[in-house]
């Protein structure tokens, strides 16, 4: 049997990059070791970044209303999201069950079905394609595909059967974590501090808490059976005092501070996408939402490749993309978690942190790399300053779309390439022209641009199917011509 692509793993990040694939018309097998969804909640939201992805392939309105706090927090320290009308703030509130529920009707429509109960036990890279053994429930099957990339998580076994490199530091601290419901418990958002260790809780719903507990001085356990709601409960009540063996335990788990990220997200026609390619303490909910927003880099780029619309080398640009993205995850987090499980030593550095962060850039800077808003690829040099930022959700008035005009969210939702004509240049749409089956041109002007927006002045936009700012006029030093072929291949004449 043949394929594309072998995506292994049908969490966030394979649901997306399944779904990606498909809208670039590629064939996508995708297969998970478990027996079908899991129930488990782990991530309750997703940042200003992956909501502006799900906008973008019209899934957003799949999720209902959703609540978008304007605070945070930066290792238990208050952040503000107000600055920018709030742009920053994340979605609270949505169970990561419910998430992946989304992503599966949505690749479901595409035409990809998972196949749970199938294992990865072998994998060849042979050069030219990728043989991978799946073991299931009626035996062992050889598949053959273009590509396999694993999105099987922080255990990943495509990384270990593709020999990539893990390298980072091992878990120092062990935390639990449970959802209940049953008493009453004061939210603790930020955490509350005792000589003995430090408790979280957070309402997730009508009647359902989420409690974590970090117990100064507890090592992390080699588990060879799942954490109990026993042990959580009596933790809670050795800093707290509060008795909740009584409570219904929704779900229970544990986690650590484990540190790694690959040495490379590529290996051949192997490559690996969210938590196969990085771990990290689970501060500030980033982690399914990197994982995603690395499927949303990879999706459309190995989609080119496979149908021929792009050579092999625009894949270079997922790693060199996102492994930076993976160390400022990997760092922030080591941050957070000093701030954090620190004792009564750390509390100068907590204090100064604080004042800090109550001042605007510090506080911005920070609220921009929880977001994911401030990502800015390689994408060519030039003086604008939107270049290889992701795109705001400006509207374009058209003759197809008088008045208030069509978000840019719409014009990307066929995960194409967008050219923004602004100027209605005709020579420009000439140039644009060859790649008229991989580029969309949109001829018009911004709604009610104010005239400190970045793209006040600016004639043309060339947008990546993800969405970042790939060429600019005026703006870019290089052509729309040599940006076309960059990003979106050589095309067919």
């Amino acid at each position: 049997m043949g394929t594309s692509v072998i995506v292994v793993g049908a969490g966030p990040a394979g649901l997306m990059l399944a779904g990606e694939l498909r809208l670039a018309g590629a064939d996508v097998v995708l297969v998970d070791r478990l027996d079908g969804p899991t129930s488990e909640s782990r991530g309750m939201g997703f940042t200003a970044r992956t909501m502006e992805m799900f906008r973008q392939r019209g899934l957003l309105h799949r999720f209902g209303e959703v609540i978008t706090p304007i605070a945070g927090h930066f290792g238990s320290l208050p952040l503000d999201f107000t600055p920018e009308n709030g742009l920053h703030a994340s979605v609270s509130g949505i169970p990561q069950r419910f998430t992946e529920q989304v992503l599966r009707d949505w690749v479901a429509c595409l035409g990809v079905t998972v196949a749970y109960g199938r294992e990865l036990t072998a994998l060849t890279d042979h050069g030219d394609a990728v043989e991978a053994e799946i073991t299931g429930p009626h035996g062992t099957e050889r598949l053959r595909a273009a590509y396999l990339v694993g999105c099987d998580g922080g255990r990943s076994t495509v990384r270990r059967l593709g020999g990539f490199n893990f390298p980072g530091q091992d878990a120092t601290v062990e935390l639990l974590l449970a959802d209940i419901s049953g008493p009453a418990i004061s939210p603790r958002f930020t955490g509350e501090r005792s000589p003995a260790g430090i408790v979280l809780a957070a309402p997730l719903g009508p009647d359902v808490n989420r409690i974590v507990i970090r117990l100064h001085g507890a090592r992390p356990q080699h588990r060879t059976e799942p954490v109990g709601f026993a042990e959580v409960a009596v933790a809670w009540k050795q800093l707290t005092g509060e008795d909740i063996s009584g409570a219904t335990a929704q779900w229970v788990s544990s986690f650590t501070d484990a540190a790694r990220l690959v040495d490379t997200y590529r290996r051949g026609r192997v490559l690996l996408a969210g938590d196969a390619a990085h771990i990290h303490l689970p501060a500030g909910g980033q982690g399914m939402n990197v994982s995603l927003q690395d499927s949303f880099n990879l999706g459309w780029k190995l989609g080119a490749v496979v149908t021929g619309r792009a050579p092999e080398a625009l894949l270079d640009t997922y790693h060199e993309e996102r492994h930076p993205v993976g160390q400022t995850l990997i760092t922030n987090t080591l941050a957070q978690g000093m701030l954090f499980f620190g004792g009564a030593e750390t509390q100068p550095l907590r204090d100064v942190m604080t004042c800090l962060i109550g001042f605007d850039e510090p506080n911005r800077f920070l609220i921009g790399q929880a977001s994911g808003l401030d990502i800015r690829y390689d994408v060519g040099t030039g003086a604008h300053p939107a270049l290889g930022l992701r795109m705001p959700d400006l509207d374009v008035v058209t003759s197809a779309f008088p008045g208030t005009g069509t978000p840019v969210s719409q014009l990307l939702r066929p995960a194409r390439g967008v050219l923004l004509d602004l100027a209605d240049d005709a020579e420009l749409r000439s140039v644009a022209a060859p790649w008229g089956d991989r580029v969309d041109v949109t001829t018009g002007a911004f709604h009610n641009l104010p005239s400190y927006e970045p793209f006040a002045g600016t004639d043309a936009v060339l947008l990546r199917p993800d969405g970042h700012v790939a060429w600019t006029s005026p703006g870019a030093d290089d052509g729309l011509e040599t940006a076309l072929n960059r990003w979106f291949g050589t095309p067919h004449r």
